[in-house]
């Protein structure tokens, strides 16, 4: 405790750090500085790669999914700069989703987050981070016509990194099932949100289950 309360600073910093990371509004400013769009005026007013394929572009849509994923990357980045140990790298990664969801910059408006965790998931497990992806694709490609089908991707991804972690890295298994725990708070809100944004009348076709997970990451379209 005492190490703790000693790197208890660094760690606050390393977190405020990652919030202002998430909450930069890439998929707002390229969409404006695209084709002078409002994101949060269009579709299902999600800023994420979705939304933007559907308004305003293929080439945007990328550039928000890189961003968005690389915003989660970045905060994991800047607490092993900062000397910030596991498992405390989960703090600026949940505060670089917090920073999605409530941005200072839009009046706390934002994304679902499933991108900016993505990004956080690879920058601490790189090789069984790919390794789940490629499990949630697969199931993807063989549930796309089944309810939900975002949340068994996500469900299997992420059963497919904590076996690979406990198995072969059992070392950074408290680290791994914080993740998880991550993972389930960003799934709430996703489903929270759609099922708000429903009773409120929009259409279905423009919420699609989630509004942001792009089918590059083996779910359907989120950020």
């Amino acid at each position: 405790m005492g190490d703790f309360l000693g790197d208890l600073p660094t760690v606050l910093i390393a977190t405020a750090g990652g919030y202002l990371l998430g909450s930069i509004p890439l998929a707002y400013l390229i969409s404006k500085r695209h084709s002078g769009v409002d994101i949060f005026e269009v579709g299902t007013g999600l800023p994420g790669a979705s939304n933007v394929m559907r308004n305003v572009g293929k080439l945007p849509a990328v550039m928000v999914f890189l961003g968005d994923m690389a915003k989660g990357a970045l905060a994991i980045l800047l607490g092993n700069v900062m000397g910030v140990e596991s498992p405390w790298l989960l703090l600026p990664a949940g505060a670089a989703v917090l920073g999605h969801w409530k941005s200072m910059f839009t009046g706390f408006r934002g994304g679902d987050g499933l991108v900016t965790l993505g990004g956080a998931i690879f920058a601490l497990f790189p090789l069984h981070g790919f390794i789940s992806v490629a499990v949630a694709s697969i199931v993807a490609l063989g549930g796309q016509k089944l309810p939900y089908s975002s949340l068994l991707n996500v469900v299997f991804g992420y059963a497919a990194l904590a076996a690979l972690t406990v198995r072969y890295n059992p070392e950074d298994t408290a680290l791994v099932f914080g993740m998880g725990g991550l993972c389930g708070l960003v799934l709430a809100h996703a489903l929270l949100g759609h099922r708000r944004r429903r009773r409120a009348g929009d259409q279905w076709q423009d919420d699609d289950e989630w509004d942001e997970v792009p089918d590059s990451t083996g779910a359907t379209e989120q950020s």
